[in-house]
């Protein structure tokens, strides 16, 4: 596909989470069957390789039949996509991105090397390279809560300015004043990508779309929802508190229980029961019991039932 620009960046784009056999397999049936759901959801687009797509867990074969594979059913059914190349390593990272590249996606999705933390000209000095190794496909940064480089608003306005082909970022948002900063620092370089669960109140202070943890729970669903940001913000808002409101009282508690973000995200594609994913999760991490998923699913309908119809 042609590469995305900053301004072409929004809306709702739908993870590729991953259906593990108790092998710790991929499960391409399972798979497959998931990917056409989200293809005919009327996704913005799809991407593999971020946090719930457990993409510290593959080896290389399964990173590039992966990537085959979502390159093929996005193609052919005209949905733009955007890659994963990130890893902790940065010289892995490098590798992955050549290779993601030869697909000529929309974009393609990095972290900064992360094992320990950098100064901002390193930062500058990873971002670079990873363009430089991109073939012109355009880069979107991950910068999630728990990297180990946070970068404020004014360090994104650097790697704008010095990266012509960075377009976009991955970032948890903040207060007024933190969009405000963040639109001094980009000026419209960089299409700001925010939570699912925060995309509301994100798109009315200038956030472009989310790739979404909403989209686990119901994709259909959630392009349903972004499109009510635009044509009744109000509405959307509500149900923005009585959904964050859900995730307080029924997933919080499994993430201070110690369970990791892809397990969530499979809890909530459970609870939305739109495809056979399954809870299970690679080693070393645990998985949701998916006895609990019942009574998540009540409560969920309960208090958001715009996202869980079918």
């Amino acid at each position: 596909m042609r590469p995305l620009s900053a301004g072409e960046l929004r809306g709702v784009w739908a993870t590729v989470l991953l259906p593990i056999r108790p092998d710790e397999s991929i499960d391409s049936d399972r798979l497959g069957r998931a990917l056409d759901h989200v293809l005919g959801a009327g996704v913005a687009g799809v991407y593999t390789n971020g946090t719930a797509g457990e993409f510290h867990t593959l080896d290389e074969a399964e990173y590039d039949a992966l990537h085959v594979l979502v390159a093929e059913r996005c193609s052919a059914a005209g949905v733009a996509f955007q890659l994963g190349a990130s890893h902790p390593s940065g010289q892995l990272s490098l590798q992955r991105i050549r290779r993601a590249a030869t697909l000529r996606p929309g974009a393609i999705q990095v972290v900064l090397p992360d094992w320990l933390p950098l100064r901002p000209d390193e930062v500058l000095a990873a971002v670079d390279r990873m363009a430089a190794v991109a073939d012109g496909v355009p880069l979107v940064l991950y910068n999630p809560p728990y990297a180990k480089t946070r970068l404020e608003p004014e360090l994104f306005g650097r790697l704008a300015a010095a990266v012509p082909t960075l377009v976009g970022v991955k970032v948890p948002g903040g207060d007024d004043d933190w969009y405000a900063r963040m639109a001094d620092a980009v000026g419209g370089r960089l299409a700001v990508f925010v939570a699912g669960h925060t995309l509301a109140s994100g798109h009315r202070r200038g956030a472009a779309g989310a790739y979404s943890n909403v989209a686990c729970l119901n994709p259909a669903r959630a392009v349903r929802w972004y499109e009510q940001m635009c044509t009744d913000p109000e509405a959307a808002l509500d149900l923005e508190r009585r959904l964050r409101d859900f995730l307080d009282a029924h997933i919080a508690p499994l993430a201070r229980a110690g369970y990791s973000d892809p397990a969530l995200d499979k809890t909530l594609a459970a609870i939305g029961g739109w495809a056979p994913i399954g809870t299970r999760v690679r080693w070393p991490h645990a998985s949701v019991d998916e006895a609990a998923v019942p009574a998540l699913r009540a409560a969920a309908v309960a208090a958001v039932p715009e996202l869980l119809a079918a």
